[in-house]
């Protein structure tokens, strides 16, 4: 990499608010979310040079696309500012971040924003989770889904069983450890839910089956939801004489097709089931000049189900390739654990509006960086990874954020 991207601050929504009910709308949240990240990164409007806006459903949920005018539509100080939107399922707020990042080693631009926003309560839940169908192969995975993410999710679960063995318990201590940890930040969609050892068990009744393996509290919530960043370059700090709060140390991105049976054919000799997943993330660490997992202090991965973060357990080398289960019996994945994954409470706990998870996973790790994450801080934290998935892994991308104070 060129120089540095640095992220100078940023602003999370707060994912358990609903829109509709509260009278809010797409435009409120783009305007409120812009100009909190703005004061919270202490710039102006005016030091902006270009906008990214990672969305993935916009016109399916509330007819309104062309996201990326937003930011001008509602903040008449954007006026005029180049801006574009990206859409990668739920990596899009990823993507908008590696062109952001792109433009700043290219020299273009010194100060970016990047944000991520979604707004999905705007229909019945059901409804709400069929608009998502778009992110998967329409016509060949869809044919015949009823809940196309938590059926496509549970047949990457039967992967896991038919070459290693999976026992139920794990995924479902995949979604305690991340309910239980969301109860800590304050952005959480759940953390005002009523906790108890039923909530993530084997019971019908209070965590009832969806489909297959996965049972309620196994998927994450339809939420509403913005997380912005101000990026900015070493140039730009050094002509400020601003000190950034995280900076960018690797990425790594891999795009594959979009069918599930696609990849698992294709995969279905390699020792991992996603080999792609763990490319980006040895790119990302080879960027980063990092020997492995081993040292980080944290990860934010993506736990659209229990079975996306099984898989990102050995994919990233927390374990061996089909041992996810061994971190998650030992401890390593809790907050004071070897390797804390989702301090935060992740998707399943912190809430999942598509086209914001990737940008929300780069200000919770420069929050755990910069020691600002409040009461779900991992201690010491310097040097924390994402990885952000889109649809089946069709879009991965990772990024290693560093401390720069």
């Amino acid at each position: 990499m060129s120089g540095s991207v640095n992220i100078l601050g940023g602003h999370q929504s707060d994912f358990a608010v609903n829109l509709d009910k509260s009278g809010g709308s797409v435009e409120s949240l783009v305007s409120d979310t812009v100009m909190a990240t703005v004061a919270d990164a202490q710039v102006d409007l005016s030091d902006i040079d270009t906008i990214h806006v990672g969305n993935a459903f916009g016109q399916l949920y509330t007819g309104q696309g062309h996201l990326g005018a937003m930011p001008a539509t509602v903040i008449p100080e954007l006026w005029g500012v180049p801006a574009m939107r990206h859409e990668a399922a739920c990596a899009s707020s990823s993507m908008a971040t590696l062109s952001a990042m792109a433009e700043i080693e290219a020299g273009r631009y010194d100060c970016v924003l990047v944000l991520g926003v979604e707004q999905e309560k705007t229909m019945p839940g059901g409804e709400a989770a069929a608009v998502q169908e778009a992110a998967a192969w329409v016509g060949e995975d869809t044919e015949g889904a009823t809940f196309i993410w938590p059926e496509t999710f549970d047949q990457l679960a039967d992967e896991y069983d038919r070459r290693y063995g999976l026992d139920d318990m794990h995924l479902r201590a995949i979604g305690e450890l991340n309910l239980r940890n969301a109860k800590d930040n304050p952005n959480a969609q759940t953390r005002a839910w009523a906790l108890s050892a039923e909530t993530t068990s084997a019971d019908d009744e209070v965590n009832p089956v969806v489909t297959g393996r996965l049972r309620r509290n196994d998927i994450t919530q339809i939420t509403d939801g913005a997380a912005a960043l101000v990026l900015v370059s070493d140039r730009w700090l050094a002509e400020k004489g601003r000190t950034a709060r995280s900076k960018i140390a690797g990425w790594g991105h891999r795009t594959v097709g979009l069918g599930l049976r696609q990849k698992l054919d294709r995969n279905s000799d390699s020792t991992l089931v996603m080999p792609h997943v763990n490319q980006a993330i040895t790119d990302a660490f080879g960027r980063a000049n990092i020997g492995g997992v081993g040292d980080l202090d944290a990860v934010e991965t993506h736990d659209c189900m229990t079975p996306s973060e099984y898989m990102a357990i050995d994919h990233l080398g927390i374990t061996a390739p089909g041992e996810s289960w061994k971190a998650i019996e030992d401890g390593s994945l809790e907050r004071d654990g070897r390797i804390p994954v989702n301090p935060s409470g992740g998707l399943i706990g912190g809430g999942h509006p598509v086209g914001a998870t990737g940008a929300r996973m780069l200000l919770d790790a420069t929050k755990q960086v910069s020691g600002r994450a409040g009461d779900y801080q991992v201690e010491g934290a310097n040097r924390v990874a994402t990885l952000n998935i889109g649809g089946s892994t069709a879009t991965t991308a990772c990024f290693v954020v560093e401390g720069s104070e």
